[in-house]
């Protein structure tokens, strides 16, 4: 039996220290950029190439991220729907405030109501900024620096510096000849793993003319997360959308 631990104790250090020598290899630091007129001016053809226009034109999404979670998005009044498993939330963007069904039962304990919110508000900030990062460069906070790579040509590193879950996550974004994203390193608080490598492929052009990628491979293991089941439209009633959310105030 002594034998046997020993031989676990062994293959677990040696599955550790694999995993250090992994993460020594793979973990890059945050580069340093040059905020100014080149880092703005990726910027703004990343926009173009996008069509923030037609986004910022775009009142309402559907998507299902990872086949997961799907949501309902009226960007116009800041409300979303999300459900997932047996749950269904509606709620204020902004505050997380709204309402919760179990199995179409409404929720009406507060503290499972609360707790189920704000996992509905966390699932639809994470979501949607898959769907569509690139229309948040100009958010309050963020900042843009222009980083040179080895190749010698440009990439845009976003910081944000406030707001959502976790502020002061960057994104390196390594961009084709005509400006659309193709893939972007990541240094965010919930990954250890600096510069975290995933592409932006499957772009699709919404019926409201914003582009948005469906596609997204890591660099590392055999991990794709796909956006599937989009839907835009300017007004309720377009594209088979229609308005859940009638029966509610949120606030």
């Amino acid at each position: 039996m002594k034998k046997i631990f020993k031989i676990l104790a062994y293959l677990l250090l040696g599955l550790i220290l694999l995993l250090v020598i992994a993460f020594l290899i793979l973990n890059k630091s945050l580069p340093k950029g040059e905020e100014g007129e080149t880092a703005e001016a990726l910027a703004q053809r990343m926009l173009i190439a996008t069509n923030k226009t037609a986004w910022d034109a775009t009142n309402i999404i559907a998507f299902t991220f990872r086949g997961e979670h799907d949501h309902l998005w009226d960007k116009g009044r800041l409300l979303a729907q999300t459900e997932w498993g047996d749950y269904k939330a509606k709620f204020n963007i902004n505050t997380a405030k709204g309402r919760v069904w179990e199995n179409d039962k409404e929720i009406t304990d507060p503290e499972k109501s609360k707790e189920l919110l704000l996992t509905a508000w966390g699932y639809f900030l994470n979501d949607s900024y898959w769907l569509n990062p690139v229309a948040k460069l100009y958010d309050e906070g963020v900042t843009r620096k222009a980083v040179e790579l080895e190749d010698g040509t440009e990439a845009l590193l976003v910081t944000h510096n406030g707001g959502g879950i976790t502020p002061g996550d960057s994104y390196l974004w390594i961009l084709d000849e005509n400006y659309l994203p193709k893939a972007w390193q990541m240094w965010v608080d919930i990954i250890p793993l600096g510069g975290l490598e995933t592409t932006w492929e499957g772009w699709t052009t919404l019926s409201t003319g914003a582009k948005v990628a469906t596609q997204h491979k890591l660099d590392i293991g055999d991990m794709n997360i796909p956006l599937s089941n989009i839907k835009a439209a300017k007004y309720w009633g377009e594209n088979g959308l229609q308005d859940p959310f009638s029966d509610i105030v949120v606030k």
